[in-house]
């Protein structure tokens, strides 16, 4: 399964909240997780968009993530000295009903 939290940014500081995931944090050594991806649109006039994409093996380790320690411990916002450039979210998940992967090369005799 595939969880997408789209994060809606001031415009021109997608770029710096994107860097905020550059480091791995502990998402990645939670059992079950396969990848993060993080992703920028700034075509919108109005605001920056990035998704954030992980990939779980089952959704019960997602839910796991969701709601354990180290991601409130993540996400909890405490009283900024400067404001912050997030102007909300949304998280989506979906199943994953099809996948292609690439070909594995074939000999030929």
């Amino acid at each position: 399964m595939i969880a997408i939290n789209t994060i809606y940014v001031e415009k021109g500081k997608g770029e710096q909240v994107t860097a905020r995931f550059a480091k791995a944090k502990s998402v990645h050594t939670f059992e079950g997780f396969i990848r993060m991806e993080v992703l920028l649109n700034g075509d919108n006039e109005e605001h920056d968009e990035i998704k954030v994409c992980t990939t779980w093996e089952d959704r019960q380790f997602f839910d796991s993530w969701l709601h354990s320690r180290e991601n409130a411990k993540t996400h909890d916002v405490k009283a900024p000295t400067v404001s912050s450039p997030i102007l909300g979210n949304e998280l989506k998940t979906f199943d994953v009903k099809v996948q292609h992967l690439p070909a594995e090369a074939v000999e030929t005799k």
